[in-house]
């Protein structure tokens, strides 16, 4: 059942005086919107299903490709609140399933949007299952959808999202960076995977125990029903993902000849639409066995009429499927013997997809707290690390937390105590274009120019237009006698939309590189994230924001100096702010460009 967000019900509101701080946040209390206490998001969409019998697999817990269709149809709804006119699926991002739900338990979908781009929405997906004999609650999966709207007529063109909460600001900000991302994810798939050295271990293996790719080879025919479209005739994107499911089970099961669980799918897009009367061919094999998982590729292709010649590439995908034991630990698999050409290549293909899924689960979804201070840098994960870089400092400005420490002549200090870390934020306003801040203070080789603890900067590579790597020397900080030696990530972005509500950014963060390891004439130091951030205020007139997240090994020496520290700061951002005035003419040919 589909629980909308602006419909009451008796166990959500729980009480009266709750009932009634509801209808003083509907009625505009700002201070309660602001604050997130009785505030829920307006595209906000809750659907809870009990699992029955028909909705399970052989192992009596809910199928995934069931699941799917719960959670597209979910994410649908929530898209087309904010649109008001009907939206299609048009791509999903990496899901993991951490638990499977078994029959009688209930599922809780809920989903929102995190922002609305031209025509194009990311909808935000969390799922969790509830038993309710014990009350016990687990999450299942969380899941980013992107959705468009389209109309008959006229060209969508979609509102903004206001963000109110903490939370809301954060995913409405990364998610900007969570759309480039995406833009270039087939490409980036292609360079890394023709450019990733791929370990060929074919020879080794025995070959008396392995299984022949082909008889995991599975086809099956859909035919496209009113039922399995939206009131546009358009196929559910959910429905087409369940047959995926499906078909990738089978071909999973006749390599192991057990009951696979499904743990992971692939980011993918939909390539085209499907229209009811179509004839979906689903294919799909096994790529790929490791030790305890295996890749299976499954493609789907759509025709009308039999004698047509022609298919249409509808969709392709990933999934990662385990076999586990009574004990939910994940078994051996036997190993597969690809056919000759294809079969080889996809199987090396799995290969190095597997190490650039590991890389992106790891650098993308963990945690801040989690992700080492210096990441080592590699073609494989640099798409992956500059989002990370980018992303941590989009979150870290929309921390609603923030406390005024100082302010010296309209140049605020701002701190921020959070876990471990103490973060500090110099913010004022000078008059130079957003655009012209942003290209100064890019090239980190002229922050020598204003910033003295700078000493030298060497350009190690030109990663691409917005990233390079960067060789950092700096003076002796807290009593060293050594002075410090840093290797900088720099990742710079364009607002998406002319600067209205994005800023210009520039992120700072601490890799590795073989050829500048730590040397006895230097103390290696690292940055977890810092940067900057431009915001446009006006006709020559821009925001200016420093961000800066202390690291373990500084903050005994931040926190006993913050005072000192303050007076520091205000010099040095001073002194910024003249760099930006005195070169903000030499840029003329470059503004063209942004």
């Amino acid at each position: 059942m589909i629980h909308r967000t602006g419909n009451r019900s008796t166990w959500e509101e729980g009480s009266t005086n709750r009932t009634s701080r509801k209808s003083a946040s509907r009625a505009g209390n700002d201070s309660a919107m602001a604050d997130g206490e009785g505030y829920r998001n307006p595209t906000e969409v809750q659907m809870s299903q009990l699992v029955l019998p028909c909705h399970t697999n052989q192992r009596g817990e809910l199928s995934v490709g069931q699941l799917l269709k719960w959670i597209d149809t979910t994410a649908c709804l929530s898209a087309e609140r904010h649109a008001g006119c009907p939206c299609v699926t048009a791509s999903m991002d990496d899901i993991y399933f951490e638990h499977t739900i078994s029959v009688g338990q209930v599922v809780n979908i809920k989903a929102k949007v995190n922002r609305a781009f031209n025509s194009s929405m990311e909808v935000g997906i969390q799922v969790a299952s509830e038993d309710l004999c014990s009350e016990k609650q687990w999450n299942v999966c969380k899941a980013l959808a992107t959705f468009v709207a389209h109309r008959e007529i006229t060209k969508v063109k979609l509102k903004q999202i206001t963000p109110q909460t903490e939370e809301e600001k954060m995913e409405h900000s990364v998610a900007a960076e969570r759309r480039r991302m995406r833009l270039v994810y087939a490409d980036t798939i292609k360079d890394l995977l023709a450019n990733c050295a791929i370990q060929d271990d074919l020879e080794s293996r025995d070959c008396s125990h392995m299984v022949p790719a082909e008889k995991t080879r599975v086809e099956s025919v859909e035919l496209v029903l009113p039922p399995h479209a939206n009131h546009q005739g358009n196929t559910f994107g959910g429905q087409i993902m369940a047959w995926m499911e499906n078909v990738a089970t089978i071909a999973a099961s006749r390599l192991c000849r057990a009951h696979p669980t499904l743990k992971a799918i692939e980011m993918f897009h939909f390539r085209g639409p499907s229209q009811v009367g179509d004839r979906l061919v689903l294919k799909a094999i096994v790529n790929n066995a490791f030790k305890h998982s295996m890749e299976v590729g499954v493609c789907v292709e759509a025709y009308r009429q039999q004698a047509e010649t022609h298919r249409r590439h509808i969709n392709s995908a990933f999934m990662t499927f385990v076999v586990l034991d009574a004990d939910d630990q994940p078994q051996l698999l036997p190993w597969i013997r690809p056919q000759p050409g294809d079969g080889e290549r996809r199987y090396r293909e799995a290969s190095a997809r597997k190490k650039i899924r590991l890389d992106r689960k790891y650098i993308v979804s963990c945690k801040q707290t989690e992700v080492p201070l210096s990441v080592p840098w590699d073609p494989s994960n640099q798409v992956y690390l500059s989002y990370n870089n980018v992303s941590s400092l989009r979150m870290l400005v929309a921390k609603d937390n923030w406390v005024l420490s100082s302010e010296i002549n309209q140049v605020r200090l701002y701190t921020l105590e959070d876990d471990k870390f103490l973060s500090f934020h110099m913010e004022m306003v000078v008059h130079v274009d957003a655009a012209q801040a942003f290209l100064l203070l890019s090239d980190l080789r002229r922050r020598p120019e204003w910033d003295k603890h700078y000493r030298s900067v060497e350009l190690v590579q030109q990663v691409d237009e917005d990233d390079a790597i960067y060789h950092v020397t700096s003076p002796a900080l807290g009593g060293h006698t050594k002075p410090q030696d840093f290797v900088i990530l720099a990742s710079r972005r364009k607002p998406c939309d002319n600067g209205c509500v994005d800023p210009y950014v520039i992120a700072l963060r601490s890799v590795t590189l073989p050829t500048h390891r730590e040397t006895p004439e230097y103390r290696r130091g690292e940055t977890l994230c810092s940067g900057f951030c431009f915001w446009r205020e006006g006709d020559q007139l821009t925001k200016v924001s420093y961000y800066n997240q202390a690291t373990p090994g500084v903050l005994n020496y931040v926190t006993t100096n913050v005072a000192g520290l303050s007076s520091e700061f205000y010099t040095t951002f001073k002194a910024c702010e003249q760099f930006l005035l005195d070169n903000r003419n030499d840029l003329a040919p470059s503004l063209q460009t942004l």
